[in-house]
């Protein structure tokens, strides 16, 4: 099978603070370098991006030599956490950007959707949009009508084709771009996380688009994503990156098992937080999450629980400014990050918080209605319609296992005959 893509000790250094390196003789010795073809030698103090930690230099990697092969036909996933370098590397693969040493070799045109908004003309029409990205890639006018009323009926958006697309909403945008970006005849298409823009009915169109190009037309794909289920079910191999430089590659189902096994924390149903989550954010304005710890029916702190019994989860956090208007979510998932409960304060009636200082806040699941397996559990805290005071992803992770409704019946029996419906949770304030 002949080779789309390969790239050989591909880096990308970016420089963090001020464009230049801090003095004009610096700035005079990286120019005399680069002349005479030879490494800048300010990169050899580069450290690896590690945004957990604290460094001592103002050079990153943003990928550090990246060695690999794809041939004509496979469809790959690039998974990783958020800051890996996923869409550094989809960036320099579309010529967006160039690598800073290293080569790369690309047998094909390549067709790029790597975020809402590249390469349309906002002042261009859907329709003069869709004739500009084929005329880019090398396509004849003809060659483009041929194709014109597939994509327009693919994306949704006849009515607004002669609209300048500026004037879209970021879901008409998407839905147009990625039906260029598949149906224009190229023999390589990159897809970035932009489908989570998208419905669910058009993410699944997306995907099931890109499954039939890969494997009835036989073009390359490569695909990142932080849904490990459109992964595997889209790819055969995958690639796994972390801090820049590639961790693991091989068969798709042994990638996402090393990176799901990464992820995991052996909590025993307790988890204190010490600000030193790699996947937070917020302001922290009104209140901030210190903890949170999970308890079955008996009242034990566990991170195992019977399909069937009460799951409380108790919410721990210090309340700086105490309001009305409150807004705490709780979002459980399987490993795949495929969400299946999401619990959120306003929906049962709990809004305030009017008390200043340390507060739990217990959530009650009377039934645990999931399936045996692991779970993780999303937590977030704002006032309501404004910004995020305290969100943590995977904030906490646990499994279920089958339970006996009687010696007769067992809940995962009755679950899956879908007699056991959704039961809604219990607020209160310990």
């Amino acid at each position: 099978m002949a080779i789309a893509i390969k790239t050989e000790n591909l880096s990308k250094a970016y420089q963090l603070g001020e464009f230049t390196t801090g003095t004009l003789s610096q700035d005079i010795e990286r120019m005399w370098f680069r002349l005479r073809g030879k490494e800048d030698p300010f990169l050899k103090i580069g450290e690896t991006n590690d945004r957990s930690v604290k460094g001592t230099s103002n050079m990153v990697w943003s990928l550090k030599d990246i060695d690999f092969e794809i041939e004509q036909g496979e469809a790959v996933g690039i998974i990783g956490r958020n800051g890996a370098g996923k869409s550094t590397l989809l960036k320099i693969l579309s010529r967006v950007t160039s690598p800073t040493t290293g080569s790369i070799k690309v047998k094909g045109r390549i067709a790029s959707l790597l975020e809402v908004g590249t390469g349309f003309h906002p002042e261009l029409t859907g329709r003069e949009n869709i004739f500009l990205n084929g005329a880019i890639l090398g396509m004849r006018k003809a060659e483009i009508k041929r194709k014109f009323d597939e994509i327009v009926d693919f994306s949704g958006v006849e009515r607004y084709v002669d609209t300048p697309v500026k004037r879209y909403s970021s879901g008409m945008y998407v839905r147009l771009a990625f039906a260029v970006a598949a149906y224009l005849e190229t023999e390589i298409l990159i897809v970035d996380e932009v489908l989570a823009v998208g419905d669910a009915e058009f993410q699944k169109k997306c995907l099931g688009k890109m499954s039939d190009v890969s494997k009835g037309e036989g073009r390359t794909i490569l695909f990142v994503s932080h849904n490990m289920a459109a992964v595997s079910a889209l790819c055969t191999r995958s690639i796994l990156l972390k801090h820049g430089t590639i961790e693991e590659t091989g068969k798709v189902e042994d990638v996402i098992k090393k990176y799901l096994s990464s992820k995991k924390v052996d909590t025993g149903g307790m988890k204190i937080f010490d600000g030193t989550e790699p996947e937070r954010f917020g302001e922290r304005r009104c209140a901030i999450w210190e903890s949170i710890v999970l308890t079955n029916q008996d009242g034990l702190v566990t991170d195992n629980f019977l399909m069937g019994e009460k799951l409380k989860i108790e919410l721990n956090l210090e309340v700086f400014k105490p309001s009305d208007d409150f807004e705490i979510g709780v979002a459980i998932g399987n490993l795949q990050e495929v969400y299946t409960h999401y619990l959120v304060s306003p929906w049962e009636g709990f809004t305030s918080l009017s008390h200043k200082g340390k507060t739990a806040v217990e959530v009650e699941l009377p039934v645990v209605n999931l399936f045996p397996g692991s779970y993780l559990i999303n937590i977030w805290i704002c006032v309501q319609g404004a910004y995020y005071d305290d969100a943590i992803h995977n904030a906490i992770n646990f499994k279920v296992v089958e339970g006996k409704v009687n010696q007769h019946d067992t809940y995962f029996e009755r679950f899956s005959k879908n007699t056991q419906v959704f039961t809604p949770s219990h607020w209160k304030i310990k």
